[in-house]
């Protein structure tokens, strides 16, 4: 006997998939982008919501459990710590003063912070949404890739593919975590 969960997944056609080709959001009008600007926008809305998939019919214990210990990695501070990782990126690319952060300083204030209440849940999926959609919007006055913004003069370019960089390697940590909860597994 063991407590670990079996593996399972909704998908039908592809069974090591997370949903039928038909049931992905991800994918649902088939078109694909033209040109460099496009196509960093479309696979940045892809990751964004391959993370929200893995998250989502879970509830507030199960987006705050922990991986493995010494680790204090969860769903819900995988959801709190992109919320941080925007503002800091919108922080990248303004002249003026940074905005604070928004859960503190000290230790590992995004997975520490990421307790087991519906309220801490549902708080940092509004803080996600909304610090994706400022820095979606400061970059869209942007559109040349070539453009250099802010203090340190980052290129518009280098901040979007950092921005599908960051959440990339978190959608594989998001994999793993939901895996452990409850079985679930699919790209």
């Amino acid at each position: 006997m063991s407590d670990q969960p079996a593996r399972w997944s909704r998908a039908t056609v592809y069974p090591d998939m997370w949903a039928d080709p038909d049931d992905d959001p991800r994918h649902s009008d088939g078109a694909r982008p033209e040109g460099e600007l496009a196509t960093l926008r479309y696979f940045l809305t892809n990751y964004r919501a391959t993370l929200l998939m893995k998250c989502d019919g879970l509830d507030a214990e199960q987006m705050a459990r922990r991986s493995v210990p010494p680790s204090t990695m969860s769903l819900l501070g995988l959801v709190r710590h992109l919320a941080e990782v925007e503002r800091d990126w919108l922080n990248w690319i303004t002249d003026g003063d940074p905005l604070p952060k928004l859960y503190g300083d000290d230790g590992d204030p995004d997975f520490d912070g990421a307790v087991p209440e519906q309220a801490e849940v549902d708080a940092a999926y509004a803080a996600l949404a909304r610090e994706q959609a400022a820095t979606d919007a400061a970059l869209a006055e942007h559109p040349d890739l070539g453009h250099r913004l802010g203090k340190d003069k980052i290129s518009v370019r280098e901040l979007m593919v950092h921005r599908i960089e960051e959440y990339a390697r978190h959608c594989g940590h998001a994999d793993l975590l939901r895996e452990r909860i409850d079985g679930r597994v699919g790209q």
